[in-house]
């Protein structure tokens, strides 16, 4: 004989299952198409944990409290001659599984909206979706009494009437059309592409709209009707087989790799130059420390060089040797002991162009004169000489282009064109628009260059134009004079209004990656993970996640937006053993 509620038992069983997924749940890797070289990580496992669903925290409680209330029911003797309990389990099995929950989103497709109210000031009125993907799905508790007393006009004393009102109007309906205003006014981030939005309604009886059944409802009917003539996918009941077994098979990773061309910002080109790149290996850590450690000559000099510039200028400064600079310096040599910069973009480059004959390297005037500028000032005279190998035949003719190209791999331990880094072109413009685009073909783009392209446009639109031409360097294309003044002092970047821990030239190199599909090459880990916040708080809070272009996830390997490697800084004038005054 069948026990009392035995419905009920099935649903303890289903939540109980429920349960023990949630408290065992992680969410699958967010792959980010970033080549990540560095040895170091994003710091974005803990993030996208948190942040990949959404209202989770809330659903694990939510369950707890319907299974605790279930199974006392269940437990006490006395239920067996009580009606049934009534129970949001149905709803909260039918969550399972899913891309998000519990997500809130505005009619007005207006950034503002998605921050924190100030002085106690409401809200904007939003649309709660339990799951956000591609389909926008909505879970509707209504039942029978919902859909035939809230018709919106009074009209609770229809029952099975033939006709329906033309005024007829009710919460259901109100919500279809909440929900496909908040579509077209937030589509999938990245694209034009409005998501599809569907309703279930858990808690009615699909045989409700049946007219064949003596429980019918011709206004149930309607309901249903009206919301599929809106373009919303209605279904009736609970989502059946929502508890499967746990897939313990894992998502095989995803390669990225880099693309033929590649884009440079400053700080690629700055370690391209380094002597730390270049120069020979250490043979141990130990040497690695020796090499850096300054001669007391050296501090000698650099002491009073800081006196006479502070009395030139009526100050009071002094300096020490912290050692700081040289264990940075240090550092970065043992890294290059692990694996050398070039060694990393030679293998991954052939990798995508065996005999290296398609990869071209760019970068934009700015990073270009920014970098002279630097060299000029701190770098030694090996350095200074890659610089002009590399930089001053941006322009020049291919006859000009041989000597200078020896320069650049005269002192270095990598034979002459490792990399066919010369001659490294210059965009035409300092953000790519539609006429510098023309003489382009960019590489397919997806979803994430999309998103990375429009939040780098939204960041320098907030720039004032007249500030940045005062602040960035004046361009050319000569190696030489590099000086702002007399003194040889570097012009500070300039940060950017929207966020002070990016520099305008850094977005403005981002934007060009993003803008044409190439991959960028950089070291400023600190500023991808700042752009990576920017591209999550311009999407409400969204996790980020990768898509291939043409919808191929089996592909062997996708194209990555970004590569990060270890920084070199300009070390030649920091060695000991050829540190000049």
């Amino acid at each position: 004989m069948a026990r009392p509620h035995e419905e009920h038992y099935v649903l303890c069983n289903c939540l109980r299952s429920v349960s023990d997924g949630l408290e065992s749940y992680e969410p699958d890797p967010q792959h980010l198409p970033i080549i990540n070289s560095s040895g170091e990580g994003m710091g974005e496992t803990k993030a996208q944990t948190r942040e990949v669903l959404p209202g989770l925290r809330f659903l694990r409680e939510e369950v707890k409290r319907d299974l605790q209330v279930l199974q006392k029911f269940l437990d006490d003797p006395e239920s067996n001659s009580l009606p049934p309990l009534s129970t949001n389990a149905p709803y909260l099995v039918a969550l399972v599984g899913l891309v998000a929950i519990y997500r809130t989103f505005y009619a007005a497709a207006d950034p503002l909206a998605f921050r924190k109210p100030k002085n106690g000031s409401a809200k904007g009125h939003g649309v709660k979706v339990d799951v956000v993907g591609r389909q926008r799905e909505t879970l509707d508790q209504s039942q029978y009494n919902t859909l035939t007393e809230d018709d919106g006009d009074g009209h609770s004393s229809l029952k099975k009437e033939n006709s329906i009102p033309q005024e007829f109007d009710n919460s259901v309906l109100r919500m279809g059309r909440e929900l496909l205003e908040a579509a077209r006014a937030n589509p999938l981030h990245g694209s034009n592409e409005i998501p599809s939005v569907s309703m279930r309604l858990t808690r009615l009886n699909p045989s409700f709209s049946d007219t064949d059944y003596e429980t019918s409802d011709p206004r149930i009917a309607y309901t249903i009707d009206c919301l599929q003539r809106m373009g919303i996918d209605v279904q009736l009941g609970d989502r059946q087989g929502i508890v499967k077994e746990t897939d313990n098979t894992s998502a095989q990773p995803i390669v990225f790799e880099p693309t033929t061309h590649i884009n440079l910002d400053l700080s690629a080109l700055i370690a391209l130059i380094s002597d730390t790149t270049h120069s020979h290996l250490p043979r141990d850590p130990e040497e690695a420390n020796a090499r850096f450690i300054p001669p007391q000559r050296y501090v000698e000099w650099k002491r009073q060089r800081v006196q006479m510039l502070s009395d030139s200028t009526d100050g009071t400064s002094t300096w020490e040797d912290s050692g700081i600079h040289s264990r940075v310096l240090a550092d970065q040599a043992q890294q290059e002991m692990k694996k050398g910069l070039l060694q990393d973009m030679h293998e991954r480059l052939k990798s995508v162009s065996p005999t290296l004959q398609n990869v071209q390297f760019w970068t934009t005037q700015e990073a270009r004169q920014r970098c002279l500028q630097i060299v000029f000032k701190i770098a030694g005279t090996r350095e200074r000489q890659r610089a002009e190998a590399l930089l001053s035949c941006s322009t020049c003719s291919q006859t000009t282009t041989i000597p200078t190209h020896n320069q650049f791999w005269v002192h270095s331990r990598y034979p002459s064109n490792f990399i066919p880094l010369m001659p490294i072109r210059l965009f035409p413009s300092v953000e790519p628009d539609a006429t510098s685009l023309e003489s382009f073909q960019p590489n397919p783009s997806s979803p994430y260059l999309t998103s990375l392209a429009s939040t780098c446009r939204n960041i320098l639109s907030q720039e004032d134009i007249s500030r940045l031409l005062k602040s960035q360097s004046p361009l050319g294309h000569s190696a030489a004079p590099y000086l702002s003044n007399d003194e040889g002092d570097i012009p500070p970047a300039a940060v950017t209004l929207a966020n002070p821990k990016l520099t305008v030239h850094t977005v403005q190199s981002m934007l060009w990656g993003a803008a044409l599909g190439w991959t960028t090459l950089t070291t400023n880990r600190s500023s991808v993970k700042v752009l990576l916040k920017e591209m999550k708080r311009s999407t409400g809070g969204g996790a980020l996640t990768y898509e291939s272009p043409n919808g191929d996830e089996t592909a062997p390997a996708s194209k990555a937006a970004i590569w990060i490697v270890k920084p070199r800084s300009l070390a030649e004038g920091s060695r000991s053993d050829c540190c000049s005054e």
